[in-house]
């Protein structure tokens, strides 16, 4: 998940870019009191940067349970998994969110959940639900798709690219830019959306000819779709000059959001064709301090009220069957009927060495 995926308030971090919420790395959140009450206990949340909530969702928590939640961001996905596999036994917090199934292996082999099934859980389709002794809850999902620059293809009446083997055909030479899967989260979802299409042994022959194609490579998100893409911000931002560029399915709507004016429809579209599905889970930290709170926070997380809020606090969908996405997503967004997934136990025994080998094919 590398830079993590979409979530603040600004344009760049619902496309996924790591920055803090205004409260700033601690973050303490809870219902306003008669002055003079006891402050209520506080259940600690420990999450990748990029998590974020409406203050007052995260005050109707407090209201409901008589926890406050004290949020601690702890680096992009990657790190934030590795600092709690330290600390294991005597974590940061009572929870953490934001492990995805690119890293859950690494989570649960290394023992840092214990089992809790939440309160709601029978909400939340079998399909998001990856770990059957219930250390983990899905909480959220999102699809890595390549995204693209609509002016520039009606521009020069071409038909956008709409699958992965359409990125590889002479009439989309150089106009692609990719992240690196060793450093971004994106980047890898990419990766194993063409290990999922093209099996264990044909990735790599794919991967040769997107090369041979002009795929152009970066670190990080940020420079991809900020500095390389041609349209971000509706082309009112935008620095580079390729329209094709790993992002979000998520993506348009944000686009519209913060476009001034607001258009009315998205100047950037998805290629449905080329999407890797991301889950999120959280779960109850092994040693917590608070197991009573975390459970509650854990049941909130899935609850209709904190599941509507997140589209447009994070920018991912919710799982829970009975939220409702709000009317931006809902006009501006793209279904994704049919992305690529992969079992969690593939990922965390082929992931380094596929990263090795891309690594020595494409940028080497």
């Amino acid at each position: 998940m590398s830079t993590k995926k979409a979530a603040t308030v600004a344009l760049v971090a619902a496309l996924g870019v790591t920055t803090l919420a205004a409260c700033g790395k601690n973050e303490v959140h809870e219902a306003t009191g008669t002055s003079g009450a006891p402050a209520p206990k506080t259940v600690t949340l420990v999450s990748h940067d990029s998590f974020n909530a409406s203050k007052e969702v995260l005050a109707e928590f407090t209201k409901q349970t008589g926890f406050a939640v004290k949020v601690l961001k702890s680096g992009d996905a990657g790190e934030a998994v590795n600092k709690e596999i330290l600390t294991k036994g005597s974590p940061q917090g009572d929870v953490f969110f934001g492990v995805d199934n690119t890293l859950l292996s690494r989570a649960l082999d290394n023992g840092i959940f214990v089992p809790y099934e939440a309160k709601g859980a029978d909400r939340i389709p079998a399909a998001y639900r990856l770990d059957k002794e219930n250390r983990v809850t899905p909480v959220d999902s999102g699809d890595i798709c390549v995204n693209y620059d609509k002016k520039y293809f009606a521009d020069r009446k071409l038909k956008p690219p709409v699958t992965f083997d359409d990125l590889a055909k002479p009439a989309y030479k150089d106009l692609l830019v990719v992240e690196n899967p060793e450093r971004s989260s994106p980047g890898l979802g990419f990766l194993l959306g063409t290990a999922a299409k093209y099996g264990d042994e044909g990735w790599p022959d794919y991967w040769k000819k997107l090369k041979a194609n002009g795929v152009k490579t970066v670190d990080s998100w940020e420079l991809a779709y900020n500095q390389e893409f041609s349209g971000s911000a509706g082309g009112k931002q935008a620095k580079g000059d390729r329209p094709l560029v790993v992002s979000y399915a998520s993506s348009p709507p944000v686009e519209v959001l913060y476009a001034e004016p607001q258009p009315k429809t998205a100047p950037t579209g998805v290629a449905t064709g080329t999407c890797f599905r991301q889950t999120e889970f959280a779960g109850l930290l092994n040693g917590a301090k608070n197991p009573e709170g975390g459970k509650a926070l854990i049941d909130f997380l899935i609850s209709k009220k904190f599941q509507e809020d997140m589209p447009l606090q994070m920018f991912v969908n919710p799982v829970a069957k009975d939220a409702a996405l709000p009317e931006l997503f809902t006009k501006h967004g793209v279904v994704v009927d049919h992305p690529e997934t992969m079992a969690p136990e593939k990922i965390a025994d082929k992931r380094d060495a596929w990263i090795r080998q891309w690594s020595s094919l494409v940028v080497k």
